[in-house]
């Protein structure tokens, strides 16, 4: 059975027969309003993490891993900007090493870049490097008022989607997460019920376990 790696969130990975295969890329497809970033959080916990950071600075992303309430490791930072953020992130996922998480936040920027052929040739790039260091990438995709014209190009290349909905119903902010791709094994067929607080947990109202 290909090696395992845990997500950081207990219960998720145990509806996933121990968590991500290694090697896996993985797409977190959410609002940009949502609290989707507690996963980015806690899956620094679980091992080596390697952020590359597209929107906000180095010093932003620490601040904000430092002050979150969830239990998360001490990930290196690093801020990519400049007019070539595809060669610039290439050349950092290149030296990820052994079994490390890799998370890119957001995607946007590197799907937006001109021309196509250059993002799919970085994500092959990347499966590669991934798949060769049993290691697992997080691309933050952000789903807001627009949608990067590669987004599909994204969603082939995952080896997993994670799909985050928020949904305000009266005064309760309601969070739900479907797995509707899952190459490495079997995905879950039910949506599951998340509380996102100051951590990532599981809404316990129902069975899901």
């Amino acid at each position: 059975m290909t090696d395992r790696l845990r997500t950081g969130i207990d219960v998720l990975d145990r509806k996933l027969d121990g968590g991500i295969p290694a090697g896996s890329i993985v797409a977190l497809s959410a609002s940009p309003a949502s609290q989707a970033e507690l996963f980015l959080y806690e899956l620094t916990a679980t091992r080596g993490t390697l952020w590359l950071s597209l929107n906000r600075t180095g010093e932003a992303v620490r601040d904000s891993i430092e002050n979150t309430p969830a239990e998360t490791g001490d990930p290196t930072v690093r801020h990519i900007s400049g007019e070539a953020p595809l060669d610039n992130a290439g050349k950092l996922v290149s030296a990820l090493p052994e079994t490390s998480n890799l998370i890119v936040d957001p995607l946007d920027v590197l799907e937006s870049q001109e021309p196509p052929s250059r993002f799919r040739s970085f994500m092959n790039d990347l499966q590669n490097h991934i798949f060769n260091t049993n290691s697992m990438a997080i691309l933050h995709c952000l789903e807001g008022r627009s949608t990067p014209p590669l987004r599909d190009t994204t969603e082939h290349f995952a080896d997993v989607i994670f799909h985050l909905e928020t949904n305000i119903n009266g005064d309760e902010v309601e969070n739900r997460l479907s797995i509707p791709k899952f190459r490495g094994g079997r995905a879950p067929s039910d949506t599951i019920k998340l509380e996102l607080i100051d951590q990532v947990s599981i809404d316990t109202s129902r069975d899901i376990a």
